[in-house]
């Protein structure tokens, strides 16, 4: 039995990992092998920057390529289908607002939770591991939850899971 570690993504967030890891096959992969011939062919390597950084590059490109292939390989689809409509689940859709001296904020906001391997919070899309994921999961429309952040505890009201 294998105990590497499991990412729980989306159908979507796999896609866009085989995407991105295709692009670093067959596009990246060749632009950082051929800045190190460019770089080899200014001579003495020791004092050769270009070819330190195109280096440099190459392992983050293969490393990136490493890290890719596992979290695609130990994918584990979360079915949208099958969670319950009602009840903040992994690839559900949160809208909440804060609650501020008893009253709701005019501020709402809204988060898809997805597994860390597809988290990007500018786009809306927060990790399960994140605190305010933590909190919200498991709770259902209209629940008041208290969310732990850096600066400290927040009420939140859940308005709408999709």
């Amino acid at each position: 039995m294998s105990n590497e570690k499991t990412y729980p993504m989306t159908e979507a967030g796999k896609r866009k990992l085989e995407e991105e890891l295709e692009y670093l096959i067959t596009e990246k992969r060749k632009e950082v092998v051929e800045r190190i011939k460019v770089a080899r062919s200014f001579g003495d390597l020791s004092e050769n920057s270009e070819y330190d950084s195109a280096k440099e590059d190459q392992a983050f490109v293969e490393g990136r390529i490493s890290t890719l292939e596992s979290m695609i390989r130990n994918a584990v689809i979360i079915n949208e289908d099958e969670a319950d409509n009602g009840t903040v689940s992994l690839g559900k859709t949160v809208t909440f607002v804060e609650i501020v001296n008893g009253k709701d904020s005019d501020f709402e906001e809204t988060y898809t939770i997805v597994g860390s391997a597809e988290a990007d919070p500018l786009e809306g899309l927060i990790s399960n591991d994140s605190p305010i994921a933590k909190s919200l999961l498991g709770n259902k429309i209209g629940a008041t939850v208290k969310v732990q952040t850096p600066g400290g505890e927040m009420d939140v009201r859940i308005l709408n899971i999709k």
